[in-house]
């Protein structure tokens, strides 16, 4: 296939397409055999068997599994009988060497319309061979403590960070550890770093998506883990190259010792790189980032040690979604309060403009913004470095007519996309914009000036840095690209910030709603003009008279209720749209009498049996005589918090479980006791995190992701204990 270059013959211009997964051959300090079943017989291995088990290769073809000795079969039929193994399941077992058995290790999984895929290597290679990690149980489990402890109580992604590179070089000791944070572009920044004192600092680097190719990505979802031993290794080559009656090469995307494609390898030759580790950060089914090991001479790890790897990383991943969330809820309980300060400006000053541009650092903090502008009823006003207001209005006009996603506009080259506007770029070369009307070009803008970045390398400075030879890649050379790819644009928005100012819009939304239900009842002479800005408001709301009759009550309101629009019935008629009237009557009761707002929790009857709880907030308007002009009511969908509830109570009964069943009485504490609590601590402590002050739609599955992945990392636990070293 011409677009998609096989193993081993791509070039810079088509590596995204590389079939990496069909590599055909694998790392020789392992084995890999394909066996059919039910009856395990050899169909394809790798061609360095004589080498490690001492019989030829070809001499196994066609032959059964036991022919290995040992108990590889017993082994391997019993992991076959108990899963379907479309993940790859650890596999220990003994393995006839030259006339004694030896202890193996490795993995298991199922091709599907192949066979088992079976890999294993020497637990204990011999003397003077490749250097192997092995730390005995007692230490593993204790570090494995100290580190999860280290990453729960992390309050930043860059503490985190820091934590996650030091626990990484104190368990296996590579040379250099790193964090890799991926943007929405898909280029990555070293966040993170420990290292060698002898090493030059790579943190701060930035490198452009083509360094990992899509495929490879992809890989990286499925497959979290993957060690490279030594950089200089021949490859052993699958004998057939195909499978047994097959057309097509073996899929290889879960095989731990697939080679790895020449390029990357070439890479880390340029680098100086002999072995490394890497292992994914994933947040929510996406690559967050990557845990990138390098070490400068050949390096293997016992697969104890790679599932505590593995455990750390699975643990760092829920830090993340917990830190990075309940950074979220700390920016909506900063916009409740600028919900507060807007109302209160509005009364006292006649004007909420004023008091959301008082304080920019509130506005501009929380998107890492250099500037912001506010577009309202024909008026411009600016916080922090903003283009002039000519610019603004002709920035304001291309956004009008742009496709918005859900309210909200993203950019971060403004003028690669409208050359007419290239002027924008040293102030407002990033835009992000989120609509506050459907009927006027009423806009929010954050900015952000373009990225400009300089590094020192070590060595000649005269050295070029890009050379005519596609493989003299290096991280010199793929930050120039980078620093190329990114010329005249801003950072990119992250899906958070995209979502922060998303919420960040629609709360300046509602308040502008809640504003202008006041203008409802003080300025009549304005009605027509707030009328339609509330009637296509997307938030539910009643306003109701002195009386409690209702003035208005929009779409959202009886598209939540589930009625047709009915002609402005009282607040007590509308009491009928609930399952409980007489509660709604007397909390409208108490309303007037105490003249205080009122917040709680209703259902609403949606007809045949069928309920919706919703969030209400009464208010109480009062006149300047100190009587009352009205009331308004507005309306809020809890049924995604009321999943997200559900998901907590599971998770918290999961974890009770599990805290029950390590504190068994049949049990003497010691340190994987302490290990265990500590992975149940660490999740009990990221569901609050998640938990706390948000009830977006993400938190039910960040909680039953976070519920996933601690059962995973408990599993890992029992696997370390299982093959712990000695």
């Amino acid at each position: 296939m011409p677009n998609n270059p096989a193993f081993g013959q791509a070039d810079l211009t088509n590596c995204e397409r590389e079939l990496i997964h069909l590599a055909g051959s694998i790392q020789p300090h392992g084995l890999l055999l394909v066996l059919s079943e039910p009856q395990l017989l050899i169909t394809q291995l790798s061609g360095n068997a004589e080498s490690l088990i001492g019989t030829p290769a070809w001499s196994l073809l066609s032959q059964p599994l036991r022919e290995l000795g040992g108990d590889i079969e017993r082994q391997v039929r019993e992991l076959a009988a108990a899963s379907d193994l479309a993940e790859p399941a650890p596999l220990r077992c003994r393995v006839q060497v030259g006339g004694d058995t030896d202890e193996f290790e490795g993995a298991v999984h199922r091709v599907a319309g192949i066979g088992l895929l079976v890999e294993v290597e020497p637990a204990h290679p011999p003397r003077g061979g490749t250097e192997m990690v092995d730390i005995d149980s007692e230490r593993l489990l204790k570090q494995l403590s100290g580190a999860i402890e280290r990453f729960s109580a992390a309050s930043t992604i860059g503490t985190l960070a820091d934590a996650a590179v030091r626990s990484f070089r104190d368990l296996i000791g590579y040379d250099r550890c790193m964090v890799y944070k991926f943007d929405p572009d898909g280029h990555g920044k070293i966040i993170a770093e420990a290292r060698d004192p002898r090493l030059e600092s790579l943190l701060g680097h930035h490198y452009p998506a083509s360094d990992i190719p899509q495929r490879a990505r992809q890989l990286y979802l499925r497959n979290r883990l993957r060690v490279l031993v030594d950089v200089h290794y021949e490859p052993a080559p699958l004998l057939p190259r195909r499978p047994a009656g097959s057309d097509e090469e073996l899929d290889m995307s879960m095989s731990y010792l697939r080679s790895m494609s020449p390029l990357h390898l070439q890479y880390l030759k340029n680098m100086g790189v002999t072995a490394t580790l890497v292992v994914s950060l994933v947040r929510e089914g996406r690559l967050w980032g990557l845990i990138a090991c390098h070490h400068y001479a050949p390096r293997n790890l016992r697969f104890a040690v790679r599932a505590a790897a593995d455990l750390m990383t699975e643990v760092i991943s829920t830090r993340i979604a917990a830190i990075e969330n309940y950074a979220h809820a700390q920016v909506a309980i900063q916009v409740r309060r600028l919900e507060q300060r807007l109302v209160e400006a509005t009364s006292t000053e006649g004007d909420w403009r004023l008091a959301l541009f008082r304080n920019p650092r509130t506005l501009l903090q929380p998107l890492d913004a250099t500037a912001a502008a506010l577009f309202y009823e024909g008026e411009v006003l600016t916080s922090g470095e903003a283009p002039s207001t000519p610019e603004l209005r002709a920035l304001m006009e291309w956004v009008d007519v742009q496709a918005f996603d859900d309210g909200l506009f993203s950019c971060s080259s403004v003028a690669r996309e409208n050359p007419a506007l290239d002027s924008l770029t040293p102030t407002a070369s990033g835009v992000l914009a989120v609509k506050l009307s459907t009927s006027r070009p009423d806009y929010l803008m954050w900015f952000r000036k373009e990225q400009l970045l300089s590094v020192t390398w070590a060595g000649d400075p005269s050295k070029p840095v890009v050379g005519n030879d596609p493989m003299e890649l290096s991280p010199r050379r793929s930050f120039a690209a980078w620093s190329e790819i990114v010329r005249g644009t801003a950072l990119p928005w992250s899906t958070g910030e995209q979502a922060l100012a998303r919420a960040f819009g629609h709360s300046l939304i509602d308040i502008i709603v809640q504003i202008n239900a006041v203008r409802l009842l003080i300025a009549e002479h304005q009605l027509t003009q707030i009328r339609s800005t509330v009637e296509h408001s997307k938030e539910p709301i009643v306003v109701a008279d002195a009386e409690r009759r209702a003035l208005f009550a929009n779409d959202a309101f009886f598209a939540l209720a589930g009625r047709p629009r009915e002609s402005r019935p009282t607040l007590d008629e509308m009491a009928t749209l609930f399952t409980e009237p007489k509660i709604v009557r007397s909390v409208l009761n108490t309303l007037a009498l105490e003249r205080q707002p009122w917040r709680g929790d209703l259902a609403l009857d949606l007809g045949e049996g069928r309920t919706r709880a919703v969030a209400v907030r009464a208010e109480v308007v009062p006149a300047r005589d100190g009587s009352v002009l009205g009331y308004f009511l507005i309306f809020a969908d809890l049924t995604e918090s009321q999943r997200a509830e559900a998901a907590r109570r599971h998770l918290e009964q999961s974890l009770t479980r599990g805290e029950a069943d390590a504190a068994a009485p049949s049990r003497t504490p010691n340190d994987s006791d302490e290990l265990i609590n500590a992975i149940f601590a660490n999740a009990s402590l990221a569901a609050m995190d998640i938990a706390d002050g948000n009830a977006s739609p993400s938190v039910a599955p960040l909680l039953e992701e976070l519920e996933a992945s601690t059962r995973r990392a408990a599993s890992l636990y029992g696997l370390i204990r299982r093959f712990g070293g000695s």
